[in-house]
């Protein structure tokens, strides 16, 4: 009797064990579809930078300053890929800094294109403008979304018995897509 009670003990740990480490597989692969999201949203914005580089340049080619940032910062934002497996706290805020580099640059184009009126009226500038606007929200709901399949997957990893499973198999906890240093301080307006 004692053999088979065991046996059962055995035989449910296992299946438990199974199911545990099968929940946090699929979780994980919420988390790199999600991780998958943030880039891919983010290169559509790099697409569609050397297009709103060159509108802007028909009108305000004296703007070379700006224009080069621009360019600079959306070739350093690409150079930076980030497979979810070798994701670190570090190489994610390395990833954020250059993306960071861009929303500024970006900003300080459209900032320019104030200064032009026949560019405003630009249907194309108005379009990219736009879709550059569109990106941006999405690429925040490519993060949102990132950071809610990372809590789930962080909350599955850390609780208890599959702490112990996830431990076995090595499912680390992974890091958040956290917010720019900068978005605490409010933008400066001046007339």
């Amino acid at each position: 009797m004692k053999k088979i009670l065991f046996i059962a003990v055995i035989a449910l740990f296992t299946m438990t064990s199974c199911s545990t480490y099968n929940n946090m597989v699929t979780m994980e692969e919420g988390v790199k579809s999600a991780w998958s999201n943030v880039e891919t949203q983010y290169q559509r914005r790099a697409d569609l930078i050397p297009n709103l580089v060159s509108t802007v340049k028909g009108y305000a080619a004296h703007e070379e300053n700006t224009l080069s940032a621009v360019v600079e910062a959306r070739a350093k934002a690409t150079s930076v890929n980030i497979p979810l497996d070798e994701i670190t706290p570090e190489k994610l805020a390395a990833f954020q800094q250059a993306q960071s580099a861009v929303t500024s640059a970006l900003g300080r184009l459209i900032a320019v294109s104030e200064s032009y009126p026949e560019l405003k009226a630009n249907q194309n500038f108005l379009e990219l403008q736009a879709q550059l606007e569109g990106t941006e929200n999405r690429i925040s709901v490519a993060r949102k979304e990132f950071n809610d399949a990372t809590q789930s997957y962080n909350v599955a990893v850390r609780k208890f018995p599959a702490n112990l499973v996830a431990m076995i198999f090595g499912f680390d906890q992974k890091p958040y897509y956290e917010a720019d240093a900068s978005a605490a301080e409010a933008p400066k307006v001046e007339f």
